[in-house]
């Protein structure tokens, strides 16, 4: 079968690609029963509802649950066990999903997708990013999680420009439990994990925890990863009260693998060569710094209290602190002492300027959040409002630890050092009302304010001061109807704004917030097993901040005002029974993301491209799963996922092109229910990659005037750089319960 479709040409192979996943074309990624307006909400899930959305409403969405991730919770971060969701693009920097994860919906950024973890915003403040890593195994605390795509509902934090990751961790236990999980892989990748729950003591109290270690030499040379996390928490609950004191995190320690390849010799070759930490010794040899490490770690605290004073009433609040502190170190050679602050030596009557040095940039962050929300219920109405408060005050510092000419340096000194704070204040109310048997409608009005301020300098001790307020206004509406049991149609308008982060503001002083109008129009079909969902979207953007394809010197990438910019596409997916043993689940997305105008600098001169595609955006985006269940207690799955090529750059330039791939997968779940010690047996099997395709998910594109070669004439430089995936990979696992 491999030689068969190697044998095929390009364009035969997307077509036999796109004929697979059109094979069912029809809905849901998982089955989503109708909710009952009369139904007692569980507490737990009282949580997330302020941020999450029912099967009703005209939200676009998919949910995932405990047992979804279960089937393939291995050891990779969290973004790629939703690889096979609508929409979704992943990818890894140390190429096996272990480390520094990233991901992308409807081609969106991360900084772009809103995560909050039971209520409570994850993304960092100032990059506003996702940092999975710092959550090792957390998918083995998460409950549920819900994906929305597009600008969703209200949620705290930055709000949603593609989507947003609602998680719920771990619910409370009747039942006394615990589980001993390990597994182990390709590239030394190893999991160990322990859970515990005491289940309800007295009917009323219960304790619950995990502790985890991941650790993977990675694909990439030398990107390791040495990730431990914890959770833990405390729970009393009775008919109408639910208090939650929870606290989890982690420390990671990572290779560093963001350089990527620029090297196509390599690339072709030696596609899993790292340049970080590469120097030469007095010798000429070439030699890598056995230190160049980021090493950071995380600490969560979260308080909660959900009360319910009656079938109408009830109330949610959220309290959180996070602490933050860590580092990355680099070996840098030849490094002049002007851009340290450092003072020329005069040896011997000979100036030194210059030295070779291993440096650390710190990051010292706290963060603190309050969330309120009531909610009423009654006669058709479910009604929500509420607000959320967060502070943000974060340290950057950088220190020399070594140099081989010191210079006036003393230890503990700092280069540069500067602070940052911001607060964020929102208000939100929403609203679901049955207007009758067919037709519900949804209501959600936001405002937000945000304030920034910086002080100090930046990692090129120049002055960094930012002080800037920004007020939101998010209006959104939508309608359901029910044509019948089987059927509803959907259609929903969505504004968001969304300010810039802190790499937004040093690489350009007069960066503009972002504003979204999100169209969505849906069709829900359910016969039984049956389901197809069919939505279509038009997200028209004013100033949208796209990825320029450029990176700063460490790692973040540098987003761009793009004018007027918009993306359309149809999303498609599917649950087909095929019998009672075989099930397929496709979904496939089709969209054009396109800025309508876009003017560079090249070779001296202003040049209009016209209507180019947005960066890292695929126009098509495909994944199925073949779902075989021979017998009761066993599972096999074979998961596919196709993305078309796309552009690291909006200028469409050919350098930046990443070509299309096709991945599948192979995972295996056999469940042992015995009678002694254990209550049951899981053996967990995932093959990755098994046609060993050799691929590129992500990368960076640059371009710089060089008129030194031609005096009197500017030509611009093209560069690129790419991260390469891994080839198949395998991992295997046992989680025994009891």
């Amino acid at each position: 079968m491999k030689i068969l479709f190697n044998n095929l040409s390009k364009t035969n192979r997307q077509r036999l690609t796109l004929s697979f996943f059109l094979l069912g074309l029809c809905s849901a990624y998982g089955q989503e029963k109708q909710q009952d307006s009369t139904k007692v909400e569980k507490l737990d899930e009282v949580l997330v509802k302020a941020v999450r959305v029912d099967a009703k409403s005209p939200i676009t969405h998919s949910n995932v649950t405990k047992e979804d991730l279960a089937k393939r919770n291995l050891g990779q971060d969290i973004p790629m066990l939703l690889n096979f969701l609508p929409s979704v693009v992943t990818t890894t920097d140390a190429g096996a999903g272990v480390g520094y994860t990233g991901i992308r919906v409807r081609g969106v950024s991360s900084q772009s997708t809103n995560v909050t973890i039971n209520g409570i915003p994850y993304n960092d403040a100032e990059s506003l990013g996702t940092f999975w890593v710092n959550l090792g195994d957390f998918a083995s605390s998460t409950e549920s999680l819900q994906l929305q795509r597009g600008v969703g509902t209200s949620t705290n934090g930055s709000g949603a420009f593609g989507a947003s990751i609602n998680v719920l961790t771990d619910a409370v236990s009747k039942e006394a439990a615990g589980e001993i999980s390990n597994s182990f892989g390709s590239y030394n990748t190893r999991k160990h994990t322990v859970k515990f729950s005491t289940g309800l003591m007295n009917d009323h109290f219960e304790i619950a925890g995990r502790l985890s270690n991941i650790v993977s030499d990675g694909y990439i040379d030398r990107a390791s990863a040495d990730l431990k996390s914890y959770f833990l928490q405390g729970s009393y609950v009775d008919d109408n009260t639910l208090f939650k004191a929870i606290t989890f995190g982690g420390k990671e320690v990572t290779y560093q693998a963001w350089n990527g390849l620029e090297d196509l010799e390599k690339l072709e070759d030696d596609r899993t060569y790292n340049t970080a930490g590469e120097y030469t010794d007095d010798e000429g040899n070439t030699q890598f710094y056995d230190n160049e490490v980021d090493n950071y770690s995380q600490n969560h605290y979260q308080l909660h209290w959900n009360q319910r004073y009656n079938n109408q009433w009830s109330t949610t609040i959220g309290l959180n602190y996070t602490k933050g502190q860590g580092y990355f170190e680099q070996y840098k050679e030849e490094e002049g002492f002007d851009d340290y602050g450092l003072e020329p030596l005069n040896f011997n009557g000979e100036i030194i300027d210059e030295t070779d040095l291993i440096r650390r940039r710190w990051l010292d962050n706290n963060f603190y959040v309050i969330n309120a929300n009531v909610n009423y219920k009654a006669d058709g109405l479910d009604l929500i409002f509420g607000g959320s408060y967060s502070h943000y005050d974060g340290d950057h510092f950088g220190e020399i630890i070594w140099a081989e000419f010191a210079s006036q340096t003393e230890i503990r000194d700092r280069h540069y050092d500067g602070n940052s704070k911001k607060n964020d204040l929102s208000f939100f109310s929403k609203a679901n009302y049955k207007l009758n048997d067919k037709i519900s409608l949804f209501g959600d009005l936001q405002i937000r304010n945000v304030k920034y301020k910086t002080t100090g300098t930046t990692s090129d001790i120049v002055e960094f001061a930012v002080d800037e307020s920004f007020t939101f206004f998010n209006p959104k509406a939508g309608i359901t109807y029910e044509l019948n049991n089987n059927n509803d149609l959907y259609f929903s308008y969505a504004r968001a704004n969304r300010e810039p982060n802190r790499t937004d503001f040093e690489s350009n002083e007069s960066i503009e917030p972002e504003q979204l109008n999100d169209f969505e129009l849906g069709w829900r079909h359910k016969n039984g097993n049956f389901v197809f969902n069919a939505n279509a979207y038009y997200m028209l953007y004013n100033e949208q901040l796209v990825l320029s394809g450029q990176m700063d010197d460490v790692g973040n990438p540098i987003r761009t005002n793009s004018g007027k910019s918009y993306r359309l596409g149809l999303e498609l997916e599917a649950i087909i029974p095929v019998s009672s043993k075989l099930t397929l689940q496709p979904n496939l997305t089709l969209s054009s993301n396109k800025n309508k105008e876009t003017i560079i600098p090249f070779d001296g001169e202003l040049q209009n491209l016209g209507k180019t595609d947005i960066s890292f955006s695929p126009n098509l985006v495909a994944a199925n799963a073949i779902v075989f269940q021979p017998i009761e207690n066993l599972q096999l799955t074979w998961l596919s996922k196709f993305v078309g090529e796309q552009f690291m750059s909006n200028t469409e330039a050919d350098r930046s092109k990443l070509d299309s791939y096709f991945i599948n997968d192979f995972n295996i779940n056999y469940t042992l229910k015995t009678k002694s010690v254990f209550d049951s047996v899981v053996f967990t099997g995932l093959v990755n990659n098994i046609f060993n395709v050799k691929y590129i998910t992500n990368g960076f594109y640059y371009t710089y005037d060089d008129d030194f070669s031609n005096p009197g004439t500017i030509t611009t430089v093209e560069g690129a750089g790419f991260y390469p995936q891994a080839t198949t990979n395998f991992l295997v696992g046992m989680t025994l319960n009891f």
